[in-house]
């Protein structure tokens, strides 16, 4: 058989074979469409299901949680919703303002430790918090009642704006830093509130202590940035370390094993003091500056990107795991638990942030157990 014209120039460019025969595959199929979203009523009914039966108001939580979701334009999968439910579960029990145990206690060492600091006798700091607050009692007594954060917020800001010694103490630093029934950072709220679907009533910082405000931003610190996570265990952990704790940490382990020094594996890339610095992470990347090809300015430069997915599209990121899975003959882990020892008044035992990511797992798998299925 002679070729004809067309097979013989098929012969001489097959690229034109490639793509005739791509265009008749577009042509016969049809594209997968993404599946539409469940309607809001099936995504809060699937919430009230999951959540624990002895869980007061289940409505008014799926409703709170569902408004997150559709605001922020998260997936409400089975595992994000079970992931969110762990945490609230973890942090305070579907409590919306949590009680802390010796919430007065608390309150008094932080004023002491603060009047010790800028050199305030005690006598004036108990003077002051004998000074009657707007509603009739005084610091004092309010202190003695307190039982939960938001009692103490309430005190501090009422003592920061009407006693002269507030601000000598506190100037306009509330000294909670943590509300809700995520306790999520209410710093880390006051910087993602441009998008707070709710009209704000009085501030931010009060808006986090509602359930709607803590489970917003709670689930905006859990959800609400793009990772290359294998399990959900290490968003857990960046829930309490920091986003991509769980990430750095293993590049920390990697340049520690290259370089011969120990590191905290922490999660900080860089010092983060009031003045620049250059930290023990960074000194230790420095010192593979020949093995990695970099300047110091160039690894500075690409540590800093240590806060964003961006971070593993560097030179310093790749390369850094490239010799260390060369020198360890396997791939090293993308991934591990910050070694992080947890440090708070409210806290009276060592606990670890590989400890509450694995709670946060185990509530979060018995979740998934109850829930049987995807929506």
């Amino acid at each position: 058989m002679y070729p004809t014209p067309f097979t013989a120039s098929l012969r001489r460019y097959p690229a034109v074979l490639l793509m005739l025969l791509a265009g008749l595959l577009a042509a016969c199929s049809t594209h997968p469409k993404k599946p539409p979203a469940p309607p809001p009523e099936v995504v809060r009914a699937e919430i009230v299901r999951l959540m624990p039966a002895s869980v007061a108001d289940r409505p008014g939580w799926a409703t709170d949680i569902y408004a997150a979701f559709n605001a922020q334009g998260l997936d409400p999968s089975v595992e994000n919703l079970c992931s969110v439910l762990a945490v609230a579960e973890q942090e305070s029990n579907y409590q919306v303002d949590p009680p802390v145990p010796g919430m007065g206690k608390i309150a008094r060492d932080e004023i002491d430790r603060r009047a010790g600091k800028v050199h305030v006798p005690n006598l004036l700091v108990r003077s002051a918090l004998d000074i009657r607050s707007p509603g009739g009692k005084t610091y004092n007594e309010r202190l003695n009642a307190a039982r939960t954060e938001k009692d103490l917020s309430a005190i501090f800001d009422d003592f920061i704006g009407m006693v002269p010694m507030g601000k000598t103490l506190f100037g306009n630093f509330n000294p909670v830093h943590t509300a809700g029934p995520m306790q999520v950072s209410i710093e880390f709220a006051e910087r993602q509130a441009r998008d707070y679907p709710y009209t704000v009533e009085g501030s931010i910082r009060h808006e986090v202590f509602s359930r709607r405000g803590g489970m917003y931003f709670g689930i905006a610190h859990l959800l609400g940035y793009p990772v290359t996570y294998s399990q959900p265990i290490y968003r857990f952990a960046d829930f309490n370390a920091g986003w991509y704790a769980s990430r750095n940490a293993a590049f920390q382990s990697a340049v520690s094993r290259l370089s011969g020094t120990s590191l905290a594996l922490d999660g900080d890339l860089i010092s983060y003091g009031f003045s620049p610095s250059v930290g023990a992470t960074e000194l230790a990347v420095r010192s593979l500056h020949r093995q990695l090809g970099l300047r110091n300015t160039t690894i500075r430069s690409q540590l800093e990107k240590g806060d964003t997915l961006e971070f593993e599209e560097t030179d310093v990121y790749r390369d850094v795991f490239a010799l260390a899975d060369k020198a360890a003959g396997k791939p090293l882990p993308r991934a591990i638990l910050p070694g992080i020892v947890l440090e708070s008044p409210k806290i009276t035992r060592k606990l670890t942030t590989a400890w509450f990511a694995q709670r946060v797992e185990d509530r979060r798998r018995k979740c998934m157990t109850r829930a049987s299925g995807a929506l």
